[in-house]
């Protein structure tokens, strides 16, 4: 069981701001998530400078592209510092395989894996219909979660909702979701959100939490609000 599941989304446009978030949350929260925003931004240094806390960083890079590509990002992404990177496991199982193969020799020794992408929580049933995918959210978190198992990931990235089926169908997989929004926080562009202790319950192993935190008007009171609540849904 992770002690501090909370890892911030710091989806800010400069390098200044996001180190700031992290300088002030630190002690709050159990990791960082960079994503494409400051990584097209600032860039790929604002990873370096995140890690200086010594806290895991996640890239959400949400890599989609052929093998060899895929590879030589990942490497790149983990002699930057990543802990973990996103991968689309809709790219297949062999993208899958060469993002496990980057990471690890980019992070030379140090603990990495490969989170894959199963399906986007913005996403609702009639999304996938509309881009070929006609048998439904359920079945497609259940298969891209087997493809991401077989390639050696150590987890997934799912809506909350979904966590019941990534569990059956990929025990053992590391799972963090995405889409969690505290009771009396808007949704915004999420289609299948979930409270943290829900999300807790139904199995997450680490819950992503952006705007809840980064947009509060006490970010350390909101965090740990949030921390507060997965302790006493866990007992």
């Amino acid at each position: 069981m992770v002690a501090n599941p909370v890892l911030v989304a710091l989806d800010v446009p400069t390098s200044d701001e996001a180190f700031g978030l992290a300088s002030l949350l630190k002690e709050h929260v159990g990791g960082f998530k960079v994503g494409l925003e400051l990584l097209m931004g600032p860039g790929p240094d604002t990873v370096r400078r995140i890690a200086e806390f010594g806290l895991p960083i996640f890239c959400d890079v949400k890599l989609h592209d052929i093998p060899n590509t895929v590879r030589n990002a990942s490497r790149q992404l983990g002699a930057l510092g990543a802990r973990w990177i996103t991968v689309h496991s809709s790219g297949g199982e062999a993208q899958l395989e060469a993002a496990v193969e980057g990471l690890s020799a980019g992070a030379g020794g140090r603990l990495a894996g490969v989170l894959g992408v199963t399906v986007l929580t913005s996403l609702s049933a009639h999304d996938l219909e509309q881009i070929g995918v006609g048998d439904g959210t359920e079945n497609q978190v259940e298969r891209l979660t087997r493809l991401a198992a077989a390639a050696g990931a150590e987890g997934v990235i799912c809506s909350p909702v979904d966590l019941p089926i990534v569990t059956a169908a990929g025990p053992g997989l590391l799972k963090v979701t995405p889409g969690i929004r505290p009771t009396g926080v808007g949704v915004d562009d999420h289609a299948r959100p979930a409270t943290p202790d829900a999300a807790i319950a139904a199995g997450a192993d680490y819950l992503v939490v952006g705007r809840a935190i980064t947009l509060a008007a006490d970010p350390v009171a909101a965090a740990s609000d949030i921390v507060r609540s997965i302790q006493i849904q866990r007992g």
